[in-house]
């Protein structure tokens, strides 16, 4: 090299050094401002992601045109991608709710369980109600039946609900469609069905792990007698089976999250749905909730084994699209959940306009989660990130992990976690092949769900519905997130040494 050559590099080097640190500190600025606003001030998450986009945007030294359209970029394109799968997720979940199919797979579940399977099955009846629903709702739909289980079989409270809420959690933390999982796919261009499918053998052992055989230390640790909740005006439900007593006590507030009508046009459709006495049947239940799964794993399969541009390989690669195979499945619920369960065409109505007000908050989350991923992606820091990785020899998977349980401490939101984790490290994609990318959406997802405390929502719903201190829910809830988070991690660095 010529010595003028040498000058140049020598001149450039640090000229590199001070723009990349410029990048470091805008990313940390960016973050750190969504953390205190959330935090300390409150503030909703997509007010919080939109001026930390514009934060890193102004700091790293992106003229501020080009910074909010990064962010219209990315909130865009996320909201057309993530946010119609989370709105048609929201009214297959509510159809589920409203048309009594959850109360048949839960009392169908339960009623054929003993004492020492109990655990087990209420671990099951977690995950198979937490697939098609968000975290909130399945967790209020499913407390009356812990509590109800937990005084008829003599088992604690926590030993029959930790089960529940591991299926829960893992459900909505690995598992699409739920939003974390579909941010991150999003935002690593990865393959729905691989994840899905990866995501599931991920999602098995953990709730094992962290749901029955965690339980039965956590029981040792925290004994509570089950809240005598849910009474009808006749007093207490417990001769009543446990889709009854949901019902019952319903107007206690047991749908409150979710049901945004009127309550004479909610008490009216579940009195016409007793008098009816109608629900769809278990088989019925289980087949539709199961449709979207089968549909969207049949895609990936098919990708691996047909050959490309043939009839049948054609025909599942679009039945198995997302967002087909999810409006498929809503499609089915309408007829063999709404009319199956007797809600007629203006309860279907009704459920289905119901399930969208709820979620409107998530989607502004998602969106904006999307468009400050695009803002650091469009800033460099991404790829600065990821060639600091490279030469590290750190594995992508760790960092990922780590990324992700950062921000879950410092905001208690899984979402957050996952969206910003994603956009952090979406250039590291480039060089993974598929089942690499979707293990990375995994770890990401384990780490969003790292140790719940007093900053996240579900650590206090929760608490006030199973009657616990702080310090007995940071022993039975908070250990069983980081169970979940450090078996989910364990399991997805195993599987990629063989993938």
């Amino acid at each position: 090299m010529s010595p003028a050559g040498g000058a140049l590099l020598a001149a450039a080097a640090p000229a590199a050094q001070q723009a990349g640190g410029r990048l470091v500190v805008a990313a940390l600025l960016g973050i750190a401002l969504i953390v205190v606003l959330i935090t300390r001030f409150r503030l909703h998450p997509f007010l919080a992601l939109t001026l930390g986009s514009l934060l890193v945007g102004a700091v790293a030294g992106l003229p501020m045109a080009d910074t909010i359209e990064s962010f219209g970029d990315g909130f865009g394109s996320t909201a057309a991608g993530v946010g119609t799968l989370i709105a048609l997720g929201a009214m297959f979940g509510k159809l589920l709710a409203d048309s009594g199919g959850a109360d048949s797979i839960v009392d169908t579940m339960v009623g054929r369980s003993g004492p020492r399977s109990l655990p087990w099955t209420m671990a099951a009846v977690g995950a198979v109600i937490g697939l098609p629903m968000f975290f909130e709702i399945g967790l209020v739909l499913l407390m009356p039946v812990i509590f109800l289980v937990a005084r008829r079989s003599g088992l604690s409270l926590i030993q029959v609900g930790v089960p529940a809420l591991a299926g829960l959690s893992v459900m909505h933390g690995l598992v699409p469609p739920h939003p974390g999982p579909l941010v991150a796919i999003d935002a690593l261009n990865a393959d729905l069905g691989v994840t899905l499918a990866l995501g599931v053998a991920v999602a098995v052992p953990t709730v094992v792990l962290a749901g029955p055989l965690f339980a039965r230390l956590a029981a040792r640790w925290v004994d509570v007698p089950a809240p005598r909740m849910y009474q009808g005006r006749g007093g207490e439900v417990e001769a009543a089976g446990p889709g009854e007593a949901r019902n019952a006590g319903a107007g206690d507030g047991a749908d409150d999250r979710t049901d945004d009508r009127t309550g004479d046009q909610a008490d009216g459709r579940a009195a016409a749905g007793r008098e009816a006495g109608r629900r769809p049947s278990f088989a019925v239940t289980l087949a539709t909730v199961l449709l979207p799964v089968v549909l969207m794993m049949g895609k990936a399969v098919a990708d691996l084994v047909a050959a490309e541009g043939t009839v049948v390989r054609s025909a599942l690669d679009f039945v198995g699209t997302p967002l087909v195979a999810l409006l498929i499945a809503v499609v089915v619920a309408i007829f063999t959940l709404g009319v199956g369960g007797g809600m007629g065409g203006k309860g279907i109505a009704g459920s289905l306009e119901s399930s969208l007000p709820p979620i409107a908050g998530i989607l502004l989350i998602v969106a904006a989660g999307g468009g400050f991923k695009q803002t650091l992606v469009d800033t460099g820091i991404g790829k600065l990130v990821a060639g600091w990785v490279q030469d590290s020899g750190l594995s992508v998977l760790l960092l990922a992990w780590l990324v992700a349980v950062a921000i879950r401490l410092a905001t208690g939101s899984a979402t957050v976690a996952t969206v910003t984790a994603s956009g952090i490290l979406a250039p590291l994609v480039s060089g993974m092949d598929t089942a690499q990318t979707s293990l990375l959406v995994l770890a990401i997802g384990a780490g969003s769900l790292f140790f719940s405390h007093v900053n996240d929502a579900g650590f206090w719903l929760v608490k006030e519905y199973f009657g616990l201190t702080v310090g007995q829910n940071l022993k039975t809830w908070s250990l069983m997130e980081t169970v979940i988070s450090v078996v989910g991690l364990v399991l997805v660095l195993a599987l990629s040494l063989v993938l």
